[in-house]
This record gives C-alpha cells, sequence and structure tokens, in this order.
C-alpha cells in the first residue's frame, strides 16, 4: 500500500485530471486502442461514439467512431468502460478498441485532448493503479516484466508476481517484525506498569525467525535473475573443434559461417535463444590458439575477454583427438565457475584419452556431442539447463527477479543483524528499535509503501505509455 503522501498527490491528480493514451503498441494492426482514465473519462469519450446500447460497468459496447466536428462515421469499436474504484487504475476507464490505424488511434486521443484530456506519462496508468491501491509496487513493477517478457516461463513468473505470489511471501515475514517492534513499544512505555520486559533469549528467537526468512528469499535471486535478465553462454574452444557447428545447433539456424579451414571465426558472432524458458545470449568465440596475423589475435583476444565475462561456459573439444595440455589447463582454470565440457565429433573414430571420464579434478560437467549429426544436443541442452537452475528451489512464483527488490531484502537483513548484535551486547530496547525501524523502512520501501517518489518516477518510467 502507498504512503499517506502518496495517496494524497493521487487523489488531488484524480480529481483534477483525465488522461490518454494509445494503448497498443505503434504502428497498424487488427485492433487499437485508445485508454482513458479519470473522472471525466466518460464526458470527454462518448461524444466520440455513437454507441449501440449505454455503456455499464464491466460491459462492453459496440459503437461507431464519428468526427467530433462533422459527426461522420470513421470506423467501428468496441467500447469497454469500468467505473472507479472497481478498476484497474481505481478511476473510471473507458477503453475503445477501433481498427489498427494510426490515422484513427491519433484523432481519438486528439479529439480527447482538446476535450479536456491530457496525455499520459510512461506507466501513468499502472502508476495510478498503485497509487489507488490497487496493486503493489511489486505488482507494478510486474506488469513491466510481463510486457518485455521475451520466453513464456518468463511470462509465467511475471503473472505470478502480478497475482501478488511474492508479496504473499512478504507480508508474513513483515508483520512478524511489526509484531517484534510493538511488543518492545509496549515494555518501554508501560514499563512502570509493571508489565515485563521481553526477556533477550524471546526476542534473538524472533530475530532469528525473521532473518532466516529473509534469508531464504535472498538466495532465490540467482535464480531470479536468470530468469529476469538472462545469462550469456561463452563457446571456446581450440579452432575446428564443432564450436560454429555447435552454436548453429544451439540457435537452429546457421548463424555462423563454418568451413573446415580451422580459425575461420575471427569475430565474436552472438544470438539470443531460449532453452527451458531462460534466455540465453550464445557467444561463438575465435579459435584459443597461437594467432597466425593480426585479425585473429585480435579475435582471440575477444574471445578470453568473452570467457571472462560469461555466465557460463561450453569448452569444446574434439572426440577423435587426444586431449590436448592447452584444453586441460583451460577446462581446470574454470574451476568453481558454471562449466560443461563438451566433446564434440562424436560421429567420428572414438579416442580414449579424450573420453570425458579422463578429464575430472574440478568437478567440470561433461557431455558427448556430434553437431553434424545432432546426436547429444538435446542432452546438451538439458545440461546447459541444469546448470542454470543450479540448486534453485523451483518457487518460480515467489522469486525476487529485480535488482531493486534484492537491495531492500539485503539492507533489511543487515539492520536485523546490527539488532541482532545488540541484543547480544544488552544494548537498551530504544537503540534496538532504531535497527528494526530501519528494516521496517527496508519492507515497505520493497512493496511501496513507503518508496521516496524520486524512486516512484524512476520506476515507472521505463514503462511504455499507455500501461
Amino acid at each position: 500500500m502507498p504512503s499517506d503522501s502518496n495517496l494524497a498527490a493521487a487523489n488531488t491528480a484524480s480529481v483534477n485530471e483525465t488522461i490518454v493514451a494509445i494503448s497498443t503498441p505503434p504502428g497498424r494492426g487488427g485492433i487499437g486502442i485508445v485508454r482513458l482514465s479519470g473522472p471525466r473519462s466518460l464526458e470527454i469519450a462518448l461524444p466520440l461514439l455513437k454507441l449501440r446500447g449505454e455503456l455499464e460497468h464491466a460491459r462492453a459496447r459496440f459503437a461507431e467512431i464519428v468526427d467530433s466536428e462533422t459527426q461522420t462515421k470513421l470506423d467501428e469499436a468496441v467500447v469497454s468502460y469500468f467505473a472507479g474504484p472497481n478498476s484497474y487504475t481505481g478511476e473510471d476507464i473507458v477503453e475503445i478498441a477501433a481498427h489498427g490505424s494510426p490515422v484513427i488511434l491519433d484523432l481519438l486521443v486528439r479529439q480527447s485532448l482538446a476535450a479536456g484530456a491530457r496525455l499520459a506519462q510512461p506507466g501513468e496508468f499502472t502508476e495510478r493503479a498503485f497509487l489507488s491501491g490497487r496493486i503493489d509496487l511489486i505488482q507494478a513493477e510486474a506488469v513491466r516484466d510481463l510486457i518485455e517478457s521475451q520466453t513464456l516461463y518468463q511470462a509465467r513468473v511475471a503473472a505470478q508476481q502480478l497475482g501478488g505470489a511474492l508479496s504473499r511471501r512478504i507480508r508474513p515475514i513483515k508483520q512478524n517484525l511489526v509484531e517484534l517492534i510493538a511488543l518492545l513499544e509496549a515494555g518501554i512505555d508501560f514499563a512502570e506498569d509493571d508489565v515485563d520486559v521481553t526477556p533477550d533469549a524471546q526476542i534473538q528467537a524472533r530475530i532469528d525467525a525473521i532473518l532466516a526468512a529473509l534469508a531464504e528469499l535472498a538466495r532465490t535471486f540467482e535464480q531470479g535473475r536468470i530468469v529476469h535478465s538472462g545469462l550469456a553462454l561463452a563457446i571456446v574452444g581450440r579452432p575446428n573443434v564443432g564450436k560454429s557447428s555447435l552454436f548453429n545447433r544451439l540457435a537452429e539456424r546457421e548463424r555462423a559461417i563454418v568451413t573446415a579451414m580451422p580459425g575461420t571465426t575471427r569475430d565474436l558472432v552472438t544470438e539470443r535463444v531460449a532453452i527451458g524458458g531462460i534466455p540465453i545470449e550464445l557467444v561463438d568465440t575465435a579459435g584459443l590458439r597461437e594467432a597466425a596475423d593480426e585479425a585473429e589475435s585480435i579475435g582471440i583476444q575477444k574471445s578470453r575477454e568473452a570467457l571472462a565475462a560469461a555466465d557460463l561456459v561450453l569448452v569444446v573439444l574434439d572426440g577423435s583427438v587426444a586431449l590436448r595440455s592447452d584444453e586441460a589447463d583451460l577446462i581446470e582454470s574454470l574451476t568453481g565457475r558454471k562449466a560443461l565440457v563438451v566433446c564434440n565429433k562424436a560421429d567420428l573414430s572414438y579416442e580414449p584419452s579424450s573420453d570425458p571420464a579422463s578429464i575430472d579434478g574440478n568437478g567440470t560437467h561433461r557431455i558427448r556431442t556430434s553437431a553434424l549429426t545432432g546426436d547429444g544436443i538435446e542432452d546438451l541442452r538439458s545440461a546447459i539447463l541444469g546448470l542454470v537452475q543450479g540448486s534453485g528451489s523451483g518457487a518460480e512464483d515467489n522469486m525476487l527477479t529485480n535488482i531493486r527488490h534484492h537491495q531492500a531484502v539485503t539492507t533489511t537483513l543487515e539492520s536485523l543483524a546490527a539488532a541482532k548484535s545488540a541484543v547480544a551486547h544488552k544494548t537498551p530496547h530504544e537503540m534496538l528499535l532504531l535497527d528494526l525501524y530501519t528494516a521496517l523502512r527496508q519492507m515497505d520501501a520493497l512493496t511501496g509503501e513507503t518508496t521516496p517518489d524520486d524512486v516512484l518516477n524512476l520506476i515507472f518510467s521505463t514503462f511504455c505509455i499507455g500501461k
């Protein structure tokens, strides 16, 4: 829920302004939607339409769009009306779904502006939904994530958060913190009235319970960040081991040039794909060896940079020849990183010294493939997905996917740790409460109850106009 100051600002805006915008993407399409929100939505929209039936809350009506100057028919539309407070923004909303002609949609907006509406700012409809208390800030940010989803999995996670799943996970944690603060405040206020002061052991136990729940939530960010933003996967190895062929197999198209000549790839080639719903940027690199010329030297340097920056590394070997010492060194250098050793060319003669079982010592996962025949490619995708998911709980509906959320939780954990230390050092409860209130403010910022206006402006400015 928003703060009182935010609510006051929202109420003032609701009384004085009605906003309008095109809510569908720019360009021509089968359908285009113009949305109005505010107290004058009906008043402004009705002169633009010839309705077949009176508008009712949550009902759609067929209408003709007319030129307000000549009253001539321009298009046909379906018009929906939602009366506040039972609407997306908490205000009266009118949505006009016409054919997606930019000329007609622009005319509707211009006529609405002439009638007294104001052009909506980016994200202003969702901001009004937040300010009116219809959704909290986590849900508001999930609207943007849903719009920007590139995979079905991302959309599913965003939809769950829009439905309040993450907020519901946070709510009892915050409630426990509020109850602890109230308990300590009561002990201070009524200390002279023979009310027992809460024992330190009980305070420690309550703080520990809150810390444990928040720490578990914080651990979901590693997986949530990947779901939200994807990761970079670098394909590295010596020349002519099949890196570009594997790249094309994973990209499912002939994106990289493949020839029998070693060193064909001189620059980084990238392609965005989805594996198990996770967005992954594949990076095909130049073969790692002593450079034959300046161009290849630059390409190899870029390969090493891509290797260093990648979230996940595929080391590709030629499975038909013996493992080389520089390849073994490369594999060993990846100790502690997410990496897969891919023994490619499994369709050729088998060389025992390149057997994945002989590559050990650093815990790197290994798999055999043939980029030529496609054998092992699905196993490779499964192995990549397994490394991406790691030890995640798979609770896709309540992961931290946003860096702002993670920072708020991390800061809350720090304040609670300071409070726990204060209890251990017999610090007066008045001082202990300072740390607990700092933690509470961070949790309020997470859901938007005490979020500063400049933070709100930054968040909603990243939305598209009309949402």
